[in-house]
């Protein structure tokens, strides 16, 4: 394919560039203008697998060298009223992969409107900091078929770029709500919630995990907010491991309790072979 039919700039002073430029480097900015930064085909195929042919991004850049790439052409072809070609230096500066692909794609900020009460799976973040941590959260939820992911303030922002990235795609298979106080996840629980403690009698390979849970998953250093430790209703499960280390990763923790819980439901809904991909161009 050839740049003939798509836009290309090449000035680093284009409006059109310097704004992605500030997307892509302010979440403030992203915040403000309602959308999400997704760098990479995998990224922009989850989107399109989740919201259909129809949907159509906000805007798509391409490097001038992923245009040799058949995969990144066809879906600036498919795309390209909205798509842009950059030349590599430019695109390299806006890219937060080093050596990308060569694909940029702004969408809108997928909207997820929370229940008013919270009766099945559920799965929250108390004040994770790390990017690399809440996107792999993020994708265990996914793997194991827990929908609906809520971060209280002070969590890694689940749409930035290295969240999403960890993730690989995992967002598009979930309900994310951000901003949600422990108060009002009290208020609005249904379920049993459930934490890990080291301290906890129960293992979690001893507890019954047929019914719905909230699991809560506190912050690396400092565990859950206090309101959450006080909460009465919380059951609380250890994991067992050697002397060797204190605690487990978040995300590991995370991983664990959620396939144990998928186990004991027989594996749920798991994929037994691959299909076809309606969210290739």
């Amino acid at each position: 394919m050839t740049e003939d039919a798509l836009r290309v700039v090449a000035s680093a002073s284009n409006a059109r560039y310097r704004r992605l430029l500030a997307l892509v480097g302010s979440s403030r900015e992203r915040a403000r203008a309602g959308v999400v930064v997704l760098e990479g085909v995998h990224l922009l195929q989850a989107w399109a697998g989740r919201f259909g042919r129809d949907a159509e991004p906000v805007e798509v850049f391409v490097a001038r060298r992923g245009l040799a790439d058949p995969e990144i052409g066809s879906w600036a072809m498919r795309y390209r009223r909205q798509a842009v070609v950059l030349e590599d230096r430019l695109f390299d500066r806006a890219s937060s992969v080093e050596h990308g692909a060569g694909l940029l794609a702004i969408v809108a900020l997928p909207a997820a409107s929370l229940p008013g009460q919270l009766d099945d799976d559920a799965v929250y973040l108390d004040r994770l900091q790390d990017p690399g941590n809440v996107g792999s959260v993020l994708r265990s939820c996914a793997a194991a078929g827990v929908r609906r992911v809520l971060c209280a303030a002070g969590t890694a922002a689940c749409w930035s770029p290295k969240v999403l990235r960890a993730a690989m795609g995992a967002h598009f298979g979930l309900e994310i709500h951000e901003g949600v106080e422990a108060a009002e996840l009290r208020v609005r629980c249904r379920v049993e919630p459930m934490a890990t403690d080291a301290g906890a009698a129960r293992s979690l390979y001893d507890a019954d995990l047929r019914a719905p849970v909230l699991w809560l998953f506190g912050n690396e250093g400092q565990g859950l907010d206090p309101a959450l430790k006080a909460w009465t209703r919380a059951r609380r499960v250890s994991i067992p491991q050697t002397e060797a280390v204190e605690s487990l990763n978040v995300g590991v923790a995370a991983a664990l309790c959620l396939y144990e819980q998928w186990r004991q439901r027989g594996f749920a809904g798991s994929r037994r072979g691959a299909g076809s991909r309606s969210d290739r161009p």
